[in-house]
């Protein structure tokens, strides 16, 4: 099995608006680099919505193509329906000294479950992980999040 492009993952138009509000947010961060960030992002968010419980986080920049595509919030419920079959909550908690393995066993679980959903993964875009966790559960089904 191959490994898909993410970004075809959400529409051109929608792709369009988060890289343009991710420049406007990080001036420091190109316009070819929010592009890349947009399809790491919705890999990121296909992968959780599968595989929830499994600890799964972002790194720092995949983390700001996250939180620009929440704040469209009916693309993004949208794109969750279609590519999760649910909403995929974004639930920031203290780093859990419980989850397993700490920051890089963290990044081996997020990068192995895109992979494992079958998107390519941009790897200079993945260097560290994100101050803001995913959250307990997968952002599925966190006891957070209200869902159950």
């Amino acid at each position: 099995m191959g490994t898909a492009d993410p970004l075809t993952l959400v529409n051109p138009e929608v792709a369009d608006r988060l890289t343009c509000r991710i420049v406007t947010d990080h001036p420091e961060i190109s316009a070819t680099v929010a592009r890349r960030i947009v399809g790491q992002a919705a890999a990121f968010i296909a992968a959780s919505g599968r595989q929830p419980g499994q600890f799964l986080a972002p790194s720092e920049l995949v983390d700001h193509g996250w939180h620009v595509f929440i704040l469209h919030t009916v693309d993004y419920a949208e794109f969750c329906q279609r590519v999760a079959g649910r909403f995929v909550h974004h639930v920031p908690t203290v780093e859990d000294k419980t989850i397993p393995g700490g920051p890089q066993a963290t990044r081996g679980r997020t990068l192995a479950a895109i992979t494992a959903a079958g998107y390519a993964i941009d790897e200079e875009l993945w260097p560290d992980m994100a101050d803001c966790t995913q959250c307990h559960e997968g952002c599925t089904d966190s006891p957070n999040s209200g869902k159950s």
